[in-house]
């Protein structure tokens, strides 16, 4: 199979996001059509420590250009983290073994659901690796189209050393999947897409793993692989080359065959919501769900952040750690409550949900430290979709450029905004790029911390 590969180049700042406006008592645009015959059910894969919310916007676009919800998933690995010896138990992490056999059985009930011989998967990073290893360990009949988003497909690092970690190039689990004169599976498309040179995990310095001045043994290429097309999507980030609308026409256009109608999403007239609650047992994030927790959802003034009026849906999770479904207008700033066993209460404030999701994961955030113990309150920014760049896009928290983003090379998903006592209880906003989200400072002394969790 003949290698392709051609470079794209973007201005990541010109497309910040995209959501069609509304007209009154109907849509702006309209879906087109569903052409779904020609495009297979699709698979979405999160990557190290991630969850299936990842994936909303992409879901969001794939329905605003006619593909059914029912034909379409985003896996929730139980526990999103990889050991460091991937041989050896490690207690809320996964092995890649693990990983392998519950997307498995996800690829065994969407083919099911859709009633369908193959399917499309769409992994980012890690989730790259179980992809390939479903594919190449049997299950390549099942498969159609594989697209790799930011995978590390010749390791974080390739030393002689860790040889049983899955993030080393030179180890184990990464030479079985390598082997051959070509590295993918015939029968099924590949598409790997990366950066040029943004990527933290695709460096040729091991400052970002922890190593500074430590040769990795990696370079940008990394994310490469012989027998794939592969893409150069400019200066995204790391997660952003999964998640950026500029990664969506690519991966609409590998397994559709054809330009997306429109990268833009098309709002609905009413919106539905509901989601995973999920916990830090021991530090470790987890896909776990959380029983006994309780989810209020406010609506809030987009320039104050001040709620209007009580909760517009309220509930408490049983076993299965759902919560919702909750009916929102597409237009409206959110503020959700999350009051979790052992964490502190965490709002969260979010921009509108122009469509319906049922990915709309809630974790709560981490406990107050040593770091916030003079802090009359705390706020943190948070992108999960990307990372900030910094002089790369417009961040600011509460006016200034937050300390604690390193510029350069992207790395920081979250700033921290720590405030006096005297200023618990004010307004904060958190600007990036063109979405802008106002939080209240809620005090600390009550064992609550506020999170302004961009969406784009």
């Amino acid at each position: 199979m003949k290698l392709s590969r051609r470079s794209i180049l973007l201005g990541v700042g010109s497309l910040p996001f995209a959501v069609a406006s509304l007209r009154t008592g109907a849509l702006a645009q309209t879906v087109p059509a569903a052409q779904t015959a020609e495009v297979p059910p699709v698979l979405f894969v999160h990557g190290n420590g991630e969850y299936d919310a990842l994936w909303m916007t992409t879901l969001w676009r794939m329905e605003s250009n006619g593909v059914a919800r029912d034909r379409m998933m985003a896996i929730n690995f139980t526990d999103p983290n990889a050991r460091s010896d991937d041989k050896v138990e490690q207690a809320g992490r996964s092995s890649t073994e693990d990983q392998r056999r519950e997307l498995a059985a996800a690829i065994a009930e969407l083919k099911r659901r859709a009633g369908a011989a193959r399917v499309a998967l769409v992994g980012s990073s890690r989730g790259g690796y179980a992809i390939r290893n479903v594919i190449r360990n049997g299950g390549a009949g099942d498969v159609s189209h594989a697209v790799l988003c930011g995978t590390p497909n010749h390791g974080v690092f390739a030393t002689d050393d860790q040889p049983n970690n899955e993030f080393n190039g030179r180890g184990t689990f990464l030479r079985g999947l390598n082997e051959g004169e070509s590295e993918v599976t015939p029968g099924v498309a590949f598409l790997t897409l990366r950066s040029d040179g943004m990527d933290k995990y695709a460096q040729a310095d091991g400052r970002f793993i922890g190593k500074p001045g430590t040769p990795t043994g990696v370079t940008v290429e990394g994310p490469e692989l012989k027998g794939a097309t592969n893409l150069v999507l400019g200066a995204l980030d790391h997660r952003e080359v999964a998640f950026h609308p500029r990664a969506f026409r690519e991966i609409y256009k590998f397994i559709a065959g054809r330009e997306p109608a429109r990268i833009a999403i098309v709002p609905e007239q009413s919106v539905s919501l509901s989601g995973l609650v999920t916990g830090t047992p021991g530090g470790v994030s987890t896909n776990r769900p959380v029983a006994g927790a309780t989810v209020d959802v406010f609506r809030v003034d987009p320039d104050t952040g001040e709620r209007k009026g009580s909760a517009v849906h309220s509930a408490k999770t049983g076993a299965d750690g759902r919560w919702g479904p909750a009916q929102v207008e597409p237009s409206w700033f959110l503020e959700f409550v999350l009051t979790s066993p052992d964490a502190p209460t965490t709002h969260i404030y979010r921009t509108p949900f122009p469509r319906s999701s049922d990915v709309v994961h809630l974790r709560a955030a981490r406990p107050l430290g040593p770091a916030d113990k003079d802090a009359g309150a705390v706020v943190i920014m948070s992108r999960p979709r990307g990372y900030f760049g910094l002089p790369r896009d417009v961040v600011l928290l509460d006016g200034k450029e937050p300390a604690d983003v390193k510029p350069g090379v992207p790395t920081d998903s979250a700033a921290t905004l720590r405030l006096p006592a005297a200023e618990a209880g004010r307004n904060v906003v958190a600007q990036f790029g063109e979405e802008r989200i106002v939080a209240r400072a809620w005090p600390a002394s009550e064992n609550r911390i506020a999170i302004a969790e961009l969406t784009y």
